[in-house]
């Protein structure tokens, strides 16, 4: 099975061979047109059908430096996994292009599918629309996507109109110096993991500090690099630190702030030089547009039944998707290009009976949710529902007498 082979061959941002050859030969034997090798490992596949929109169907590619405690059969080997659920993407968005590729007589325009490589690093979708991706394969009316999530199997969820559905974030690199010497004469030294920690400790209060009641914001210090042996006390510490909010202007106050601290501890340890705190990653708020949206969430409420589409609140993940967007303007060039961007569920039955807590909220809380070991999608339920889930919203837009809008 396709996803199970995904699922037990993961491979890092930047490294998807594999993947993105299975995707393209499926594409390929579907009679898709495909480019490979876009942007480093992109994917994409293009199916004409007369007159009408050119729908997008966007997938990620790479997995995550993360071992796989799920217990599973098919569990990826090591310490790479697929733990954001891109494999299940991958073959949700090739049952969907399967279906629409044998069914014709059911829709007209043209159909692109792309796989994204290094979607985890924030580079991918840049890196793909640098390369061309409008230019070369046609400016998009609108792109699809979607991500699963740890609620019930065979429900979907959108955002309220207008409202983020995902936070845009800076990541950061933060080098701190100090002055290495042995354990036993730590007097002679400055020690740049104690500069570290306190560091750590300061950026707790931050967002409190710099963020209204009203303002979503978060800050973590994910890496803490230090070090070879007890007893040496190392010249440097580096920290990877996350910060994301709905909004940019959020977002560079905290940074801002970050800055200001670690030049503050910096100089109380005693450092040698000057720390430095660079910004290694960004992403802007996953805003999807209004109407497509609207049509999309119609027609899935159709198809699942109103029980089991749900109004998804703003979340703090982040991704690059909204660089296909009206926010990717200034690399690609083009405006009017509309997003829409849903979740869909991955609990499966017996997980789902497995659970603790007294309501439904506690319940999901105890279930292990993306980038966790633990993370394991039930495929029985949540891949069927995913390919459907696709495949309406691409019919959607793809209705014949739809026309494409004019460049803008």
């Amino acid at each position: 099975m396709f996803a199970l082979d995904l699922h037990q061959h993961p491979e890092l941002s930047g490294e998807e061979v594999r993947t993105a050859a299975c995707l393209a030969d499926a594409l390929e034997a579907e009679g898709f047109e495909v480019t490979r090798n876009v942007a480093g490992h992109g994917v994409v596949g293009v199916l004409a059908n007369g007159s009408g929109q050119r729908v997008m169907l966007r997938t990620e590619l790479d997995a995550l430096p993360v071992e796989e405690q799920t217990g599973l059969p098919y569990s990826a080997v090591g310490a790479l996994a697929h733990a954001c659920g891109h494999d299940l993407h991958i073959a949700a968005v090739l049952g969907a292009a399967m279906l629409l590729a044998r069914s014709r007589e059911h829709w007209q325009g043209t159909l692109l599918v792309v796989g994204q490589p290094a979607e985890e690093t924030l580079s991918g979708a840049r890196a793909l629309l640098a390369d061309g991706l409008y230019a070369r394969f046609g400016r998009p009316d609108v792109v699809l996507a979607q991500h699963s999530v740890p609620l019930l199997a065979g429900m979907v969820a959108h955002g309220n109109d207008g409202d983020p559905v995902l936070a845009g974030s800076a990541g950061l690199e933060v080098t701190l110096h100090g002055r290495g010497g042995h354990a036993g004469a730590s007097h002679l030294s400055v020690n740049p993991v104690l500069t570290a920690a306190s560091v750590a400790l300061r950026l707790q209060s931050v967002v409190e500090r710099v963020c209204t009641p009203t303002e979503a914001a978060s800050l973590t210090v994910g890496t803490l690099h230090a070090g070879v042996r007890n007893n040496v006390i190392p010249n440097k510490a580096t920290m990877g630190i996350s910060v994301r909010a709905y909004s940019q202007a959020t977002i560079d106050r905290v940074v801002a702030e970050v800055k200001q601290v670690v030049d503050d501890e910096e100089a109380a340890s005693g450092s040698p030089h000057p720390a430095a705190v660079a910004v290694v990653s960004r992403s802007v708020a996953t805003i999807p547009s209004p109407e497509p949206s609207g049509q999309i969430r119609g027609a899935h409420r159709e198809a699942f039944g109103p029980e089991r589409v749900m109004r998804w609140s703003p979340s703090m993940a982040t991704e690059d998707f909204a660089l296909y967007g009206e926010a990717g303007r200034a690399i690609h060039g083009c405006e009017g290009v509309l997003l829409c961007y849903w979740m869909f569920g991955t609990v499966g039955p017996r997980q789902w009976a497995e659970t603790t807590g007294s309501t439904v909220l506690e319940r999901l809380a105890s279930i292990p949710p993306n980038h966790s070991p633990g993370f394991a999608p039930h495929l029985p339920t949540a891949l069927p529902a995913a390919t459907a889930a696709m495949t309406v919203a691409a019919l959607t837009q793809l209705k014949p007498g739809k026309e494409c809008r004019p460049p803008q």
